[in-house]
């Protein structure tokens, strides 16, 4: 009997075009947690909703004022072991595509190329007036600069860069608006009650039809955004693999499961494709 690992490289050699779909457990080795436990559930308050958000300023300055505090997490993590091995394993010829749930940057920021952000990118502020897009270093600067009583409060984070200060007053965070029209800010990242752009989920769904195979690494796939292109490629007979510690939606569709965390899992796989390739040479 094959050793997970071993089944694994197995895997991807039998199909060598993968379309991978990554989520949070791909990150927490770079200092970032997963929204779930090993049986799918939320191991903290669900995020912020679109509605919520976009509707009552209550809302607005609860989330920026958290998100103050939890960018400094965000802003300065750094490609764990998954990343590296996924740009590893796409520069030796198994990546059509790396479809990402997180909104952290680290695959581009590891070596990858052939990415799609699926939910955005949290380094990226969009003013929901003109569009206008800023870099969200340049607003950290502009609330600390607002708020300094706020600056040396710290709490934990979450994936998307939320921190969980709680029984805090949020009444008197000010919020800065677009520097070009005033406008209201917002994330450049889907949010639940959102939808992804539809270009995006025809380009990742393109993507499923031109692979061989799907690789879903550290996603428990709970939300439907994600879980729909594993949907899709069952349905086009594609094989599908997984590897995550615990639960995922997809476990009945899974044609093998390896539970290790991502960085050990792919680090091996990545090794091991790069071995292969030498000797091929």
């Amino acid at each position: 009997m094959q050793s997970a690992p071993d089944a694994l490289t197995a895997f991807v050699r039998r199909h060598p075009r993968l379309l991978v779909l990554t989520g949070a457990g791909v990150s927490t080795e770079s200092g970032i947690p997963d929204y779930r436990d090993a049986n799918g559930d939320w191991k903290r308050t669900p995020p912020v909703t679109y509605q919520a958000f976009m509707g009552d300023e209550a809302t607005r300055r609860r989330y920026w004022a958290r998100s103050m505090v939890g960018w400094r997490v965000m802003g300065q993590a750094r490609p764990g072991p998954a990343h590296r091995a996924l740009a590893q394993l796409e520069a030796a010829g198994c990546v059509q595509l790396l479809l990402t749930q997180n909104v952290d940057g680290l695959h581009d920021a590891a070596g990858s190329r052939r990415t799609l952000d699926l939910h955005g990118r949290i380094d990226t502020v969009r003013c929901m007036a003109c569009e206008a897009r800023t870099p969200r270093a340049e607003l950290q600067q502009r609330l600390l600069a607002a708020n300094p009583a706020w600056a040396a409060l710290s709490a934990s984070v979450a994936p998307d860069g939320d921190a969980d200060l709680e029984h805090t007053d949020f009444g008197g965070f000010a919020v800065p608006a677009c520097a070009r029209c005033g406008g209201l800010l917002k994330p450049d990242v889907v949010f639940f009650g959102e939808s992804v752009p539809r270009e995006r989920v025809q380009a990742a769904l393109a993507a499923v039809q031109a692979s061989d195979a799907v690789l879903v690494a550290g996603s428990s796939l709970m939300v439907y955004s994600g879980f729909r292109f594993v949907q899709a490629a069952a349905a086009a007979g594609k094989p599908v693999a997984a590897i995550n510690l615990g639960r995922t939606r997809a476990d009945d569709l899974l044609a093998l499961k390896v539970a290790r965390p991502c960085g050990d899992a792919l680090s091996a796989l990545a090794s091991a494709m790069a071995t292969r390739r030498s000797a091929a040479a």
